[in-house]
């Protein structure tokens, strides 16, 4: 046998051993393993349980949390402590799905959280990524990142709201341009034609929350002479103005 050959072998092993494990759903008894230690760390939250957390994360996870603030294990664990007095919540997991690849296990889970502040009641929904891998027969957790998912906020009653202001066309580009109009005092805009109207929510003078999934502010804006003279939508910590036409209905 020549010298080539256990070499082509072992090149035909290591890349097979490259190979990354295809996708499988994950058999039931490891999604309800998972689901119990997801349930586990959550229910430490409220509590301040530093041992959940303790026996489950890797000692290099890595944690994203809805603001971008990125944690590891030492400084999770430490920023732990019960509630106090006179708040409460708790988090439940709604529609799980685990995937498995190999050692490695996601699961995607909404998280709805209730919370109560002094008699006041919240819900807040997180769609979440937890990624769990297997190290010496038991399931821990690696990484994890959540988005909050938007929700139909509580109406405000907002004295001196004027639709009629804010009717016209608003534009970014001279091919671009929003149009918004006034349906029995309901304000709202299209992007396009025949588009999908979103409609606004007020929630001060001249300031409304949009319907969509973004829920993005509108704010109105007001030139020298007091009529509305361009529209401000300001999303994820940017502001996009369009400059409304002049020969839209004036306001």
């Amino acid at each position: 046998m020549s010298v080539r050959t256990p070499v082509l072998a072992l090149g035909i092993l290591a890349a097979a051993i490259a190979i990354p494990a295809p996708a499988t759903d994950a058999p039931a008894s490891l999604q309800k393993e998972l689901l119990a230690s997801t349930q586990a760390l959550v229910d430490g939250l409220p509590t301040g349980d530093k041992a959940a957390w303790q026996r489950l994360l890797t000692d290099d996870a890595v944690l994203v949390d809805e603001f971008g603030r990125i944690a590891h294990k030492a400084d999770t664990i430490d920023s732990l402590h019960a509630f106090p007095p006179g708040f409460a919540g708790s988090i439940q997991l709604r529609d799980p799905h685990v995937t498995l690849y190999g050692d490695t296990a996601l699961l995607q889970v909404e998280e709805y959280e209730q919370e109560t502040v002094f008699g006041q009641k919240l819900v807040v929904r997180y769609e979440s990524l937890w990624t769990y891998v297997k190290q010496a027969d038991s399931w821990k957790l690696a990484g994890y990142a959540d988005s909050t998912l938007p929700t139909e906020p509580p109406k405000l009653t907002v004295a001196n709201v004027h639709p009629d202001d804010y009717v016209g066309a608003y534009r970014y580009s001279p091919t671009r341009a929003w149009t918004v109009v006034n349906k029995g005092g309901v304000v709202s805009y299209t992007t396009h034609a025949g588009g999908t109207p979103n409609v606004l929510q007020p929630i001060a003078h001249d300031v409304f929350m949009g319907s969509d999934d973004e829920r993005n502010l509108l704010i109105f804006h007001r030139g020298a002479d007091g009529k509305v003279d361009a529209l401000i939508e300001r999303r994820k910590f940017n502001d996009l103005k369009l400059t409304k036409d002049k020969a839209s209905s004036a306001g």
